[in-house]
């Protein structure tokens, strides 16, 4: 058995546990009782399963309504952030003036500016974009810019040595330097960005994963709503997986550099 193979069994053992716990647990009611509800408010994995199935063009349609939203919001955020992280590198006077700011961003609940983005911008693609770009938006800057700093000061002296100007140390030496940081915030804005679809689904939105979910739990078609997560949960894992990809074959030129 290969390495990454056995990587994978150990994770894959407990899921089926955790899934066959789940279904007897359902099955005979244990969860329902546990939780003083009724039965039918705590699907099993194979109800669950079945709604997967049943409902199947519905959820690929908001699926793919989601993904798109997850996409276009994220390139949005990286870049952005990727622009900010070299303008805070290389300017000390923003530097000064806009990192602080920066962090202040993130002590406001993303929940509590989606409702304002929808009554500034409507129902459209435009507050939803900016929503899953806001949340993406953070880890990007903070990792690119953390990866820029942390270039061997020898390394832009010997290019400098060379004649290499400011423009070229940057593209030859700093960028290729901080790649897997950016990566790094990268993945991390990836996995968290279906987070923003679904806040800025439910601010506004009648289509989509968010809005999917939003329904069927008022409907107490609780089967659904876990399927909806189900779906958006793989979108997640895969463009996490898409981005690892990409990453190695950007980067693997070199050792990820210490932290």
């Amino acid at each position: 058995m290969s390495p990454r193979l056995r990587s994978l069994v150990a994770p894959a053992a407990v899921i089926c546990a955790l899934v066959g716990l789940w279904e007897v647990a359902a099955r005979w009611d244990l969860l329902a009782d546990l939780l003083e509800i009724r039965d039918f408010l705590v699907p099993a994995p194979s109800d669950v399963a079945e709604a997967l199935w049943d409902e199947r063009a519905l959820l690929a349609e908001d699926g793919w309504v989601t993904l798109r939203e997850v996409l276009a919001g994220f390139a949005l955020a990286l870049a952005a952030g990727l622009g900010l992280a070299v303008l805070l590198h290389l300017s000390e006077t923003a530097r000064r003036a806009l990192y602080p700011l920066l962090v202040a961003s993130q002590t406001i609940p993303i929940i509590v500016i989606a409702p304002v983005l929808v009554v500034w911008f409507g129902f459209g693609i435009v507050p939803k974009l900016l929503i899953i770009a806001l949340i993406c938006f953070f880890p990007i800057t903070v990792n690119a810019y953390d990866g820029l700093r942390s270039v061997d000061p020898e390394l832009p002296k010997m290019l400098r040595t060379l004649g290499a100007g400011r423009r070229q140390i940057l593209l030859r030496a700093e960028l290729p330097w901080a790649a897997p940081f950016a990566f790094s915030g990268a993945k991390i804005a990836i996995a968290v960005a279906v987070i923003g679809a679904v806040f800025a689904e439910w601010a506004g939105s009648n289509e989509g994963l968010g809005h999917l979910i939003l329904v069927s739990s008022g409907e107490l078609s609780t089967a659904l709503t876990f399927a909806a997560i189900a779906v958006l949960s793989a979108i997640a894992i895969a463009l996490f997986a898409l981005l690892s990809l990409v990453e190695r074959r950007v980067v693997d030129w070199r050792e990820e550099p210490s932290r």
